[in-house]
């Protein structure tokens, strides 16, 4: 049975509502919320055993790249959970880079040898280039691994190396965690570190993307979160949001953006990309959160 939508409109005394423009980029929960690891600040609370969002039928994929054709979409992202626990990712990546440049968001772990090797033969032979951004949460290995799990430092960093010899110019993706869980001490030089990292192990041309922590999912929930205001969206460009021009595709309905994947009030819609292409509610945490920081889920 199909989940009703949610209502699109706002009473004035609720959150305020960011324009929507037009649908820019397009993003796939593949996996849902399952993962290899479990990470300590995972914001929807992906791991091995988390059945909240399932992992998306094929065929249900390929319907939404016939409508997001159709409505010009620029680009296409896949996230999850971990992306390559999907069986039938590489058949996915091919059909995809026939009409869109895709990105995928992954720990690094699944791509061994065999797999960068199929990765690089999918990406000479499209149209469209592929995207890998692999995803570390320290410089040190030590801390990293306390968030992300034993071992995974190294295994990140060889996976990016991998796809590095094979031509690809991986993007490293680092959260602010350390920030967050070592607040005295603030490391000014945070980017030349990990530029330095990843030039330890031959990467002459490094790539990094730094985004905010999330404190949802596996981390607490502030007791008083702050809030976007109606104030705050006064005279305010709304295309500074990325939910103005994006929209996430999940195996049960379609939200408002990445981050607020599986929540009910995030939820734009069910089956129609179109239908889903309406203003939403800016009521959660996070929302302030892309506010203040300029966040945006996508590579640049």
């Amino acid at each position: 049975m199909a989940t009703k939508p949610v209502a699109t409109s706002y009473a004035p005394t609720q959150r305020p509502k960011a324009d929507f423009q037009y649908l820019e980029t397009l993003w796939f929960q593949i996996s849902g919320t399952l993962c290899n690891l479990r990470c300590t600040h995972c914001f929807i609370s992906c791991s091995p055993d988390n059945h909240t969002l399932e992992m998306m039928d094929s065929r249900e994929i390929f319907r939404y790249l016939d409508q997001a054709k159709v409505l010009g979409v620029k680009e296409i992202y896949y996230t999850g959970g971990e992306p390559f626990i999907h069986k039938e990712i590489m058949v996915i990546l091919e059909r995809t880079l026939d009409d869109f440049p895709a990105s995928v968001l992954t720990n690094g772990l699944p791509i061994n040898e065999k797999r960068a090797d199929q990765l690089k033969e999918i990406s000479e032979n499209s149209r469209y280039s592929l995207e890998i951004r692999i995803s570390l949460d320290d410089y040190d290995e030590e801390r990293n691994n306390a968030v992300r799990g034993r071992g995974t430092f190294r295994q990140a960093l060889a996976a990016y190396k991998r796809l590095y010899e094979r031509d690809f110019l991986p993007i490293l993706t680092v959260s602010e965690i350390r920030d967050y869980l070592y607040p005295r001490e603030n490391d000014l030089n945070v980017y030349q570190k990990y530029v330095e990292l990843l030039q330890s192990i031959g990467v002459d041309r490094p790539r990094i993307k730094i985004i905010p922590v999330f404190e949802m999912g596996m981390l607490p929930t502030p007791k008083q979160p702050r809030q976007v205001s109606h104030e705050m969206m006064k005279d305010y460009d709304h295309s500074l949001l990325q939910c103005s021009a994006s929209r996430m595709v999940a195996h049960n309905g379609i939200y408002a953006c990445p981050i607020l994947v599986g929540e009910e009030k995030a939820r734009m819609g069910t089956d129609s990309l179109e239908k889903a292409l309406h203003p939403c509610s800016l009521y959660h945490a996070s929302c302030h959160t892309c506010y203040v920081t300029g966040m945006t889920c996508k590579n640049f």
